[in-house]
This record gives C-alpha cells, structure tokens and sequence, in this order.
C-alpha cells in the first residue's frame, strides 16, 4: 500500500514519459508494477505507509534490503535490474522535480546477469526456411502471405509487430518503408527486392478485398493476421529442416543483422535499420565478437588509420 500523494506521484512520472519520450504503453505499465512493487516493499520496511517523505529518505540499506527480499522471493537478476531501472528513472525525475539528490538509488547496482541473446540463423538456413514457409499450407495465399512476412523480418530486419502493422496502403512496397517501432520512433528501413516481390505475390493471390488503412497482412477470415501463425508456420518449416528451436521470427530480425555486419555493414547504419536507441544495443543484440570490434575500429577511428 501507497500513499494517495506517492500514487499521484507515479502518475506524474508515467504522464511525462509519455510525453516527452513517447514511451509505449506496455512499457509504461511494466514501470508502473516495478516501482508500486518497491513502494510496496518500503511500507512493509518501515511499517507505515510509503509517502512523499518516504520517498526522500530512502538510503543504501533500504536498497539491498529490497533487492535481498526479491531475489529471496525468487525474482531473477534479469527482472530485478529491470525493476532497479524504472526505480532509478523514477528517483531522477523526482530529484529534478524536488531538488534533491537521490544518491543512495542512483548508487546502487544492478545485479549482474548473463543477456540471452536469439542465435543467429545462418544463411543456408534462412534462405531455406524461407523457401519451406512457402510450402505449410494447402492455400496457396496463405503460404504466399507467409513468405512475405517472414521476408520482411530476414530481408529488412523488421519485428513481427512492425511487420503485422503494415496497412493495404502501404503496398505496393516502394525502395523505403516508414516504419514506427518502440515507443512512436519512426524509422526508414530500405526494402530489398525479394521483399517487394514477396508482398506483391501475395496480394495477387489475397482473396479478400481490402481498405487502405486495413492490415496488410490477413487472416484466413479477412481479419488482422495473428502474429501467432507466423510462429506456428516457422515451427513446422525448422521441424522439416532440423533446425533449433531458437529459430523463431525475432531471430530472423536477429539474423538480419548479423549478417549485414559479417557482410561488413557499419554498425551505426544497422542500429538506425533496427532502430535502436543506443549503438550499444546493436552491439549486444548482433553478438559483436571482440575480433569484429576491433576491425570496425580500425577502419573507422582517424587514429587507428593515421
């Protein structure tokens, strides 16, 4: 239990990260869990109800005291890192807003914790699935529209989301799609051939009449495709071809730039290709061994090269 002001608090913060980070609202609600479960935790500490005054004199032992209960309860290192996140940007917030320094929350450390990182679907491989996605299903449509979507993910580094939210009016594909991935961001992903022809296959063979601003992708009904079927037509296609069950649609986006990179590509363009926020993002999400690194360093730093 919280306090009234402490609630309204939390509301404030959320509001401004919606505001001025354009921050999704999953994202959003997954902060709102972590910091009203450490709220939580500092009425259960002090033994009274967590208010603004609270909030103010938290101190390093009542930070490992809240980690020390959740990683006894059960929660991994993975979740309460995350969870510390939330709290500290809270705390940041809070300390503008109040001015006052938050030391002790901003001090403390996360726990370490190994990132699980998709595997990487070789080239033989992609290509081949690709080729094996076609053939899962008796309508020929069907397997047309699941090609382009996978497609879309291998050839242009998509998320599924991102694929799936694609409108009729988007087709036919042109050299570039806009695309507004995590938290409203806009990027532009240039689209390969086969990705155009993939999608105009499709629609020649969609039975189903559609609106521009209906979904690109359909249903066997008519309605929105659930991402799930792509899923599904994926795990039957590594079945065929004997591949690990890491072989799923975010690995085609995961493979996507791996590829790229071992082709040579830079590591600043695929980061704006898969739109993340920071270059060190990239570097975890493509498994950057130290030997590639250092290559891309030598060739680009003015020293290195001097």
């Amino acid at each position: 239990m919280i306090s009234a002001g402490a609630a309204a608090l939390i509301q404030d913060w959320l509001a401004s990260l919606r505001a001025l980070n354009g921050a999704a609202d999953k994202t959003l609600e997954a902060y709102q869990r972590d910091l009203s479960g450490f709220l939580g935790f500092l009425t259960d500490h002090h033994g009274e109800i967590a208010a603004r005054s609270t909030l103010k004199s938290v101190d390093l032992r009542d930070m490992r005291a809240w980690m020390a209960r959740d990683r006894a309860r059960g929660v991994s290192a993975r979740s309460l890192a995350r969870s510390l996140s939330a709290v500290k940007g809270f705390y940041r917030w809070l300390g503008e807003r109040d001015n006052f320094e938050p030391t002790a929350v901003l001090a403390t450390r996360a726990p370490r914790f190994q990132n699980k990182l998709p595997r990487p679907v070789a080239v033989k491989s992609a290509r081949a699935l690709l080729e094996t996605v076609d053939i899962q299903h008796t309508e020929p449509w069907i397997g047309a529209r699941d090609t382009a979507v996978v497609t879309l993910l291998y050839g242009c580094g998509l998320r599924i989301s991102e694929a799936l939210s694609l409108k009729a009016k988007d087709a036919p594909l042109g050299e570039v799609l806009r695309i507004k991935g995590k938290g409203g961001k806009t990027r532009l992903v240039p689209v390969i051939d086969p990705a155009r022809r993939a999608v105009a296959a499709y629609l020649r063979l969609c039975p189903h009449a559609q609106t521009p601003d209906a979904p690109l992708f359909l249903g066997v009904r008519g309605g929105a495709l659930n991402p799930r079927q792509i899923q599904r037509v994926m795990e039957q296609a590594r079945l065929q071809l004997g591949l690990p069950a890491s072989v799923t649609p975010h690995a085609m986006r995961h493979s996507f730039a791996s590829h790229l990179l071992a082709a040579g590509g830079d590591l600043r363009t695929i980061q704006e290709l898969l739109g993340h926020a920071s270059l060190s993002t990239t570097q975890a999400y493509t498994a950057v061994d130290q030997a590639r690194l250092m290559e891309v360093y030598t060739a680009a730093h003015p020293k290195a090269r001097a």
